[in-house]
């Protein structure tokens, strides 16, 4: 079981930076959505594929018609509406966050919104809260989970990266965590962001072949943007880090989904048998 999940955000949509953070900046970059969507839409449905998008409700907010595009064929969920660090809001604000991304793109799609992914996987163990607010809001799956140390959260005291049912304060929510590959004391995400550039593709379809039995990815638009202008204030490993093998990440990402069967969260959810998941309980591990 292989998911194929992309988080629609804007080329400069980069956490953690001031000169990237609020709404006020973004006004002042250029508009690449389109052209970026556009190149994620052509290669899935070149390959055939089915997938899960993740939208920042400001890009609902400012690009209906991109939403309206994706929802048409494809099945969405919620990214937040501002792209905040979780752990950089406290529980009110982030419900608010939450709620507000929803209620935009279920609007505008006339679907449902039931998936949610957290910003940069930044649910952390001090912020367990954000599972209660998660299913007050009506997210039936969640996508956050992060099963090791990451620069902007992860829980490192996570069981396998495996399909999940979290419990929590008498709440139970479904879990699709990231998958990484060990390699001596790092976590190598393969799957989306960085890792998914720089790694060359023979290595890509090793490690992808090993996980038949389950893998998440998360793609970013700008992760395929080739001639995407640089962010100038970003530190040097940073902009290492977030540039590093743009180049060839679209072909790459064509080649890896016709050489493996990938799914949207749907179909995954459907096909799993839920009496097989992990129980999680935070209440314990914590």
């Amino acid at each position: 079981m292989r998911i194929l999940t992309f988080d629609i955000e804007e080329w400069f949509h980069l956490l953690d930076n001031p000169s990237t953070k609020t709404e006020n900046e973004w006004e002042k970059y250029e508009v690449r959505i389109y052209q970026n969507v556009d190149k994620i839409l052509e290669i899935i449905e070149k390959t055939d594929t089915k997938a899960t998008f993740f939208i920042i409700g400001w890009i609902a907010k400012k690009y209906p018609d991109i939403v309206k595009r994706i929802s048409e064929k494809y099945e969405i969920g919620s990214h937040t509406c501002y792209h905040q660090l979780v752990w950089q809001q406290n529980q009110k604000e982030f419900k608010e966050d939450l709620s507000a991304s929803i209620k935009l793109l279920q609007d505008i799609s006339g679907k449902p919104v039931k998936y949610f992914r957290a910003p940069g996987f930044s649910i952390r163990t001090s912020e367990l809260w954000a599972f209660e607010v998660i299913k007050e809001c009506g997210i039936e799956i969640d996508c956050s989970i992060f099963p090791a140390h990451h620069a902007h959260g992860g829980i490192p005291l996570f069981p396998k990266p495996y399909p999940s049912i979290i419990q929590y304060k008498g709440i139970k929510l479904k879990e699709f965590p990231c998958v990484f590959k060990n390699i001596g004391k790092h976590h190598i995400v393969f799957s989306g962001g960085g890792y998914f550039r720089i790694i060359p593709y023979w290595l890509l379809k090793k490690w992808t072949s090993k996980c038949n039995e389950y893998l998440l990815s998360y793609i970013h638009p700008r992760d395929l943007d080739a001639t995407q202008p640089m962010i100038k204030d970003l530190p040097l490993k940073r902009k290492f880090r977030s540039y590093i093998g743009i180049k060839n990440a679209a072909n790459k990402l064509e080649k890896w989904l016709t050489d493996f069967d990938f799914t949207d969260i749907e179909t995954a959810d459907k096909s799993f048998d839920w009496n097989k998941a992990q129980i999680v309980n935070f209440d314990q591990i914590k």
